[in-house]
């Protein structure tokens, strides 16, 4: 049974413009769907929030004033007329299929997902009342879950959005793109545009490398010297590793829908370690590797 809250937060403004989606349908409330449904309700308070997500989860994002209507049944998204996918990859690929059933009214259908083309693809089949925009906030955090949700999260970083190469959807699909990018661009973030194959090669380096590297570089550390080892540990080694807190079943469905662009990524980065194997005793490789690393890491975004 879905549940209401007040739409009108005591003591919150009426916003000066009107929303640009009347009924936000968000299905997963972690640490992105939590947040867009914050940044939602600070900008749009006459905007209806809806949310799908386990019992606890949904108790917890009332009480923050997060959503106004809750439900652990897509049923509830019926009204919907924008549908943001955010639970992890395989399970928004599997909701795809079930929209049809349950959204009756024309509608924008986005996710929030670190790989692109498997989603992509499953989304042509949808009915052409929904026009599918694949999304991507390049704004994680080290940890995950509604609990590290904020609505400042996406202030200033990239918002991916995938655009089929050849568009699918309702006849006005280019006016729910401009309309999605202005969504976006209103939480804070910057909307970009890729293509799929782009945005999977790309994110194996940017950002699915780096989480793999961080994991197994905490599991041999930790194995190696154990709990009185990492009391000596200064901030390096947790600079360093600070993405090995994240959840592995996120993680799982990344791995496995972008295994062809993380391998050789992976092989690349092994190369380079062996390389540094092979020149300990003299160095050369390693002063190599510092002075492109250093270059390259003067030219990331602060």
């Amino acid at each position: 049974m879905a549940k209401e809250l007040p739409v009108i937060q005591p003591g919150r403004p009426r916003e000066a413009e009107p929303p640009i989606f009347d009924k936000i349908g968000i299905v997963g409330l972690g640490l992105i769907g939590g947040s867009i449904a914050l940044k939602t309700r600070e900008l749009w308070p006459t905007s209806l929030v809806i949310a799908v997500d386990n019992k606890d989860v949904l108790e917890t994002a009332m009480r923050l004033h997060a959503i106004d209507v809750a439900a652990d049944d897509l049923i509830v998204l019926a009204e919907a007329d924008l549908v943001v996918l955010a639970a992890p990859v395989k399970q928004n690929i599997a909701l795809l299929a079930e929209l049809d059933g349950h959204v009756r009214q024309p509608a924008v259908v986005t996710d929030t997902g670190s790989t692109k083309r498997d989603i992509v693809s499953a989304a042509a089949s949808l009915p052409p009342r929904f026009t599918f925009i694949g999304g991507h906030p390049l704004a994680g955090a080290a940890h995950g879950g509604l609990d590290h949700a904020r609505p400042d999260l996406f202030a200033g970083r990239p918002w991916l959005l995938t655009r089929a190469a050849r568009p699918f959807g309702r006849p006005d699909a280019s006016d729910s793109f401009d309309k999605l990018s202005t969504f976006v661009r209103a939480l804070g973030a910057e909307p970009r545009v890729v293509s799929a194959d782009a945005h999977d090669r790309m994110l194996a380096f940017l950002s699915h490398l780096p989480q793999l590297t961080a994991s197994a570089l905490m599991q041999v550390v930790g194995d190696a010297v154990g709990q009185d080892g990492l009391a000596l540990a200064g901030r390096g080694l947790a600079d360093t590793t600070r993405l090995a807190s994240s959840p592995a079943d996120i993680w799982r469905d990344i791995a496995a829908t972008n295994a062809d662009e993380i391998g050789p990524a992976l092989d690349a980065l092994i190369g380079v370690l062996q390389g540094l194997r092979k020149d300990l005793k003299d160095g050369d490789e390693l002063a190599d590797v510092f002075e492109h690393a250093a270059r390259w890491r003067a030219s990331l975004k602060k």
